[in-house]
């Protein structure tokens, strides 16, 4: 299974946090991953978004069938994550659009070599592949993109 996990692209500052918008420069970086995502994804995806604005505006750079879900807001747990995404067990590829700094723990309890605390940058990709080796399972950093690189 594929987890893949995109932190929303830059927003303006401002109250109240869910109704923050992309700037500019966060709307050209959802549409430069988009375009990388469209190119990489697998056939079969199911597209998660956090209900917050600037998620729901990252996630329409890549398509409009996606689902809302209020479990992986901006004080969503690792747990909540993982259980949205059916992680491991998800017969599907998975991709997360959230936020920091849940998405850095998302990473960091998968692939427990990466350092706790991890900051993701606004806009970027962490790929994360689970494979199956006889008995057990294992998580596989498969790719991490930032929008200026792609």
């Amino acid at each position: 299974m594929d987890l893949i996990l995109w932190r929303h692209a830059e927003a303006e500052e401002g109250f109240p946090d869910a109704a923050r918008r992309l700037t500019l420069k966060g709307g050209e970086q959802a549409q430069r991953m988009a375009v990388w995502l469209k190119g990489k994804l697998p056939g079969r995806v199911r597209i998660i978004a956090s209900p917050t604005v600037r998620t729901q505006q990252t996630a329409q750079a890549l398509c409009a069938d996606f689902i809302t879900d209020n479990v992986i807001g901006p004080s969503a747990t690792v747990k909540a994550i993982l259980d949205a995404a059916n992680w491991p067990n998800a017969e599907t590829a998975v991709l997360i659009i959230g936020h920091q700094p849940t998405i850095g723990e998302v990473v960091h309890h998968l692939i427990p070599v990466i350092p706790s605390g991890l900051r993701v940058k606004k806009g970027s990709v962490w790929w994360i592949r689970g494979e199956s080796k006889e008995e057990f399972a294992t998580s596989v950093l498969h790719a991490v993109v930032y929008p200026e690189d792609v």
